[in-house]
């Protein structure tokens, strides 16, 4: 095994593992397992990878590089994460999301969606904190943002998990499907809050502003996507959204890294990313479909020591702030989970409504079956009985246990960015010198 510490490698792939429903998963999941055995890469983030015998099959193959794993748990179905690292692996943690989706969106719903992590030990930088995730998909990246809001508030709790293990003196790296290309809401939250670097961004400074004199292959290279490629056999023909015809696909997937909160880049080794770069683009051996329906993201992230640079290349350390979200981002922010609180009522007494509805029709057909002497009707009251109490207690679910949750999570974090705010207002009306004391 390689002992190199002057740089970490790292991977994020999502799977496609849905058993029974993602096609050729078995030979995919074999041929990822032998793309990372013979790769060198010090940490594997895995997103989809919801049957846990692939989970197994895939730590088997790498052990040898990889010997350290975790698989997550959670919600009905597992959360589909699951990290491999070269280092010794000293605390895991899953944090699911409050908000992901509604009873009745049966995917996202019940795979309980979440933030896992692990904390390493790594021989320089000492504790790195690794996080994985998958946010919330529905609601593309146009139209109004009460459309994205349940994948904000999974991204502003994301958020909150790297800056309180950055204020825990960790670095702090985050890969995974975050279902947003970078200048939608939900990743300027990520990035302003959390104060992370994108790898991506950092490793390709000048990128075009626009796909037009592109092809494909050029797209990946240059604008790093890695989802609905037309390269990739599984988004070839599929009906696709108009962002990701007009992009040729879509960077949904992410590795950003932070340092600690209190950092003093005299001292301590600093991260930068060197190069990162779209992979497992090409088939899987032997056959003719794509490794998934994304691609993977790779990104080497070196491990700078200070005394091997000189003073004008570390890193400017400034006081912590409670946010970098401007203004304009909280308040966008703000409307969207309001509205979506507004239309959470509105479902709900829809939904209360039929569940009303259900029992009157129950009571009708109770009553009224003593009056009809056919009894070849009997079993068509008993079915139509069965679909009413099964359409009334999951309308009675929806509407009052999780439209209370949804509302009452909504609230939360509403309540959460108004003192940000507040705070953050406060420490930019201070005079310089009384900021740094307060910091």
């Amino acid at each position: 095994m390689s002992t190199n510490t002057s740089s970490l490698r790292i991977l994020s792939l999502n799977c496609w593992g849905l058993k029974f429903i993602a096609k050729d998963r078995v030979q995919r999941i074999h041929g990822i397992a032998e793309r990372i055995s013979e790769s060198s890469y010090d940490l594997v983030a895995l997103q989809e990878l919801w049957v846990f015998s692939d989970y197994q099959h895939i730590r088997e193959r790498v052990s040898k590089r990889l010997p350290y794993a975790k698989f997550f748990y959670s919600g009905a179905l597992g959360a589909g994460l699951s990290i491999f690292s070269r280092f010794p692996i000293i605390s895991v943690a899953i944090h699911p999301y409050a908000l992901n989706g509604q009873p009745l969106e049966v995917s996202d719903w019940f795979v309980g969606k979440a933030a896992a992590s692990v904390v390493i030990s790594h021989p320089v930088l000492g504790e790195v904190e690794i996080f994985n995730t998958h946010l919330f998909a529905k609601g593309g990246e146009t139209g109004p943002e009460h459309l994205r809001a349940h994948r904000l508030v999974n991204a502003w709790e994301l958020a909150k998990l790297v800056r309180s293990s950055a204020t825990a003196g960790r670095y702090v790296i985050v890969a995974g499907d975050l279902n947003g290309i970078p200048k939608t809401l939900p990743m300027t939250v990520i990035r302003d809050h959390a104060g992370v670097t994108d790898a991506w961004a950092e490793s390709h400074p000048q990128t075009a502003p626009s796909v037009s004199n592109f092809n494909p292959a050029q797209v990946l290279e240059v604008f790093g996507v890695t989802a609905d490629s037309p390269l990739n056999s599984y988004s070839a023909g599929k009906p696709l959204d108009a962002t990701a015809r007009a992009e040729l696909g879509k960077r949904l997937d992410y590795i950003l890294y932070r340092h600690p909160l209190v950092f003093d880049a005299t001292k301590k080794p600093h991260l930068t990313c060197r190069e990162a770069r779209v992979v497992f683009t090409e088939r899987v051996p032997g056959h003719n479909f794509s490794y998934s329906d994304h691609f993977g993201l790779e990104a080497v992230l070196d491990i700078v020591h200070p005394n091997d640079v000189g003073a004008e290349d570390l890193p400017r350390w400034s006081p912590p702030a409670p946010t970098a979200l401007s203004e304009e981002a909280f308040g966008a922010f703000q409307h969207a989970l309001t509205a979506c609180y507004r239309i959470s009522q509105q479902r709900s007494k829809f939904e209360l409504s039929i569940f009303i509805s259900c029992v009157f029709l129950l009571v009708v057909l109770c009553v009224g079956s003593a009056w009809i002497p056919l009894s070849w009707i009997n079993p068509i009251i008993v079915l139509l009985t069965t679909a009413l109490a099964w359409l009334g207690t999951t309308m009675l679910y929806s509407g009052f246990i999780f439209g209370n949750w949804e509302r009452r999570a909504l609230t939360t974090i509403i309540e959460e960015l108004e003192l940000v705010q507040q705070v953050s207002r406060r420490d930019e009306a201070l005079p310089l010198e009384v900021a740094d004391v307060a910091s």
